[in-house]
This record gives structure tokens, sequence and C-alpha cells, in this order.
């Protein structure tokens, strides 16, 4: 465990607000980079682009910047003909958040590396079906690369991104656990007609509060909610809470979504997201950020709410 990682943990013992970092998919495709198969998995090689958002959430406020590595595992590379340029595009990737720090003398930055159980989605669909299927020992192989490159590359610790899908999430939680990194996990929820909070995936109607039960197998530094609508996020925290004492995440989505590219009509202002997390933030959630849609100035926003408590 870093110095770095030891102090923001410190920070939130003493009950303290940290800041995460927006979106960077969504960004990338803000700042003209095209989303292909991989989503925003080899935008990477634009690192250039990827690092100066990396520094600009940093001079937003954001306490910890999150790898590009999203959609970055070999399942997704592979869909786009790129999995020979695994190592290539997830270095670049973790390097575009390490240089930043560097580049803004902010040492005491954390960098989360993001893993995920992402597959490819076709082109058009606006759901989270998946265009293949792999088996759990193959997916468990795909996790565990993906899990060595981020802790042996500069990562402090592992972010498990939008948990959702119950028949995947154990596999990524088993592989984040063998890097003997520090692990903080966030899921992502949707509710149905009938007013039902569930798992966002649309495959199976499952219970998120039974989604988010697995946290009691593993020992998680941080648990929370991303890539979820803001008008559910209270709900999730008060059932977050049922299950697990330690901090909470907050980061969700604004906008809407036709694979591969983000719809920015409808994006929240940053003042009203910083109204929104204001009320989070008393009923629990300690570590604020932003999902798909959100930029530099949602970051910035928040980052008064460290200000106003």
């Amino acid at each position: 465990m870093s110095k770095r990682y030891s102090k923001v943990i410190e920070k939130l013992s003493n009950k303290e607000i940290v800041i995460l970092d927006g979106a960077i998919g969504t960004e990338l495709e803000k700042r003209g980079v095209q989303m292909d198969k991989t989503w925003s998995g080899s935008a990477s090689l634009k690192f250039e682009i990827l690092k100066k958002i990396h520094i600009d959430y940093i001079k937003a406020g954001a306490e910890i910047i999150t790898t590009n590595t999203y959609p970055s595992n070999r399942i997704m590379l592979d869909a786009a003909g790129l999995g020979f340029r695994f190592e290539e595009i997830n270095l670049k990737a973790i390097n575009a958040a390490v240089e930043a720090r560097i580049e803004t003398d902010r040492d005491d930055v954390l960098i989360a590396g993001s893993l995920s159980h992402r597959f490819p989605i076709a082109h058009g669909d606006l759901q989270s079906n998946p265009t293949i299927s792999v088996s759990k020992s193959y997916l468990r192989g795909v996790c565990d690369e993906m899990s060595e490159i981020l802790s042996q590359n500069g990562c402090d610790f592992i972010l498990l991104e939008m948990m959702y899908h119950p028949d995947r999430i154990k596999t990524v939680f088993d592989s984040a656990k063998n890097t003997n990194k520090p692990i903080w996990a966030s899921f992502s929820a949707r509710k149905s007609p009938e007013g039902k909070l569930l798992s966002l995936t649309d495959l199976v109607d499952f219970p998120f509060k039974e989604l988010i039960q697995i946290v009691h197998d593993y020992n998680i530094d941080a648990v929370g909610i991303n890539h979820t609508s803001l008008n559910i996020i209270s709900e999730t925290i008060s059932e977050i809470k049922k299950v697990y004492n330690g901090p909470i995440i907050v980061y969700p989505d604004t906008g809407g979504w036709i694979s591969p590219n983000w719809i920015f009509d409808h994006v929240i202002k940053p003042k009203d997201l910083k109204k929104k997390a204001h009320q989070w933030v008393k009923e629990g959630a300690q570590i604020i950020g932003g999902c798909c849609g959100t930029s530099p100035n949602h970051i910035k926003a928040l980052s008064e709410l460290k200000i106003a408590k």
C-alpha cells in the first residue's frame, strides 16, 4: 500500500470528502476522438489527448484519476482486431495517468486501475446486451491479464467499475483479489417499470440488494455506485449501507447512449450536480465524482463540496 493511498484512507476514516475524477471515455469523444468497436478502449492510443484529460481533472480538484482501461480488456480488443496491441494500448492508458500526475506535480493524487467485465455491444444498441459470450474460465484469464498489467505498472488500487452482471462479477472480484492491491467496487443499477431496484443488466431482473451481497466475501476498502441514473442514486446508497459500513463512492452518469456514442443532450449542469451531490454526502457518500457525460467542469463544481463541508 502506497503512502499516498494510506493518506486518502486516513481522510476517509476522518469522514472527509474525497473527489474522484469524471468521465474518461465520453470526454475523449467530446474532444474529437472517434469511438469504435472497443468504445473508447483504443482511444488510449491518442496519448496526449488522454493525458490532457487527466491533467484537467487534477486541476479541477480530482484527488483520484482513473485509467482508461474499463473498455480495453482482451475481449474488447479482440473484437476490434486489436488484441495484438493489448499491452501497448493498456500501458499507454496507465502511463497517461502516471505522466499527468508527474506533470501537475501532484504525487498525492491516486491512480485507480479500472477493471470491468465489459463485453462488446453492437453499434446502435441502446441496451447492455453483449454481441458475444465467453466461458467463465476465459473471462478469468482476461481479467487476470488486465489485473496484472494494472497492478504492476503504477496503479495505487484496483477499481471494479460497473459491476452489474450476476454471472460475471465474482470472476472479476477473484481476479482483483489476487493482485494484493487494495480494491474498491462500484455497482450499477436501474429501476424496473414496476419501480424495483435492479442490477443494470436487462438480460435478467436481478435485485440490486442481492447483487451487492458479494461485498461480504472480500476485503473492499470502498463500495459504491456508478453509471447509474441520477434519480436513483439515493436509493442505491441506502441499500449499500445495509451491507457495508465503509466509505461509499458515488459517480453517476448523465445524458444518454446509443453504442458506441454518448448522447450529450440533457447532461446535468455542474452546479446542479453539485447540489445533488451535497444531498448524497448527507446520506453517507464520501467519494464523489462523475461517470459518462461528466467533465472537468463537473468535477470543479464537486470539489467545492470540500469547502462547503
